[in-house]
């Protein structure tokens, strides 16, 4: 059946867990036909790249519409800007589990990076790859409502310094199911680098990787009401930095948050700090091997 002939249990789905009420545009770089020229209605002759669907003149912004990103697809990034996401209201679907996942892999230039400029850009089971050292911000998040699902972002060649970057024009972003495989070597500040915005929430997430800065940090910029919950970090950092917010930030975090440390020291203050937000537990540490976790110990509300 062709990936353009509407799933008969849902019609319109094109396959989808949602009805699709837009343009439908089909990216496989692996397709022996594939080109930014083709119509790209159809997964016989899809687009190469999804930066040629966002210049596609069909994708139409808040019409619903969706870029389809088959299994197997692999696309380059080489300088800042190299994907942009610039029509607001697309969602971009990839298709595929594990390394069949739909890949961006980001190198030749340490600012090489997808921004996405336009709000209300849902980005769904995407694998984005560090292919040089020190890259700043490849996942570079600049405006509202925006969502990112079942993302992967991976330290493939040295260490990103921040792997997703927002900024003030970040409100109400959502990062669920995202997983972060960073490395044991010394060089980033975080996985995540948040500066200012409103009400962006992150949940169910896995990170693993040396911050100097915290996992998911947000220290030069206040932002306000954040919401850190339901995840899972190893910081392999002497630093021991899980969840490091600026002294005005406000907002929420935990429940259910594990955090491992590397050192076996007097670091479980330090592992969350947000002296304006509130915190909810469990907040669950640990720091030796063979060991069990311990409740932060920051200070309990008391019924004054």
């Amino acid at each position: 059946m062709s990936l353009k002939t509407p799933f008969p249990h849902w019609p319109g789905s094109y396959g989808l867990p949602f009805p699709v009420t837009g343009n439908v545009l089909f990216v496989d770089s692996g397709h022996a036909l594939a080109s930014d020229n083709n119509l790209g209605d159809s997964a016989e002759q899809p687009l190469a790249t999804i930066e040629g669907a966002f210049n596609h003149n069909t994708l139409t912004a808040n019409n619903g519409d969706v870029v389809m990103v088959m299994p197997g697809h692999t696309e380059t990034v080489s300088a800042a800007g190299g994907i942009d996401m610039d029509v607001a209201g697309v969602t971009v679907w990839g298709f595929g589990i594990g390394s069949d996942r739909p890949t961006i892999t980001f190198d030749t230039a340490v600012g090489a990076d997808v921004d996405i400029d336009a709000a209300n850009i849902w980005i769904h089971n995407i694998l984005f790859s560090g292919g040089i050292d020190a890259l700043t911000g490849p996942v570079d998040i600049n405006a509202a409502d925006c969502k990112l699902t079942q993302i992967e972002t991976r330290d493939t060649t040295g260490q990103a310094t921040d792997f997703i970057a927002t900024d003030a024009n970040a409100d109400r972003l959502m990062i669920d199911g995202w997983v972060h495989r960073g490395s044991a070597s010394d060089g980033p500040d975080s996985a995540i680098t948040i500066v200012g915005g409103d009400d962006i929430e992150i949940k169910n997430f896995n990170i693993y990787g040396n911050f100097d800065q915290g996992a998911i940090e947000s220290v030069t910029t206040a932002a306000v009401r954040i919401n850190i919950h339901d995840g899972y970090i190893w910081t392999e950092g002497a630093e021991d930095l899980a969840v490091v917010m600026k002294s005005d930030t406000t907002g929420r975090i935990g429940p259910n948050i594990e955090a491992m440390l590397q050192d076996n020291a007097a670091n479980v203050t330090e592992a969350f700090v947000g002296a304006a937000c509130q915190f909810f537990q469990p907040i669950e540490i640990v720091n030796l091997v063979g060991e069990t976790s311990l409740k932060s110990n920051i200070t309990a509300s008391t019924d004054a």
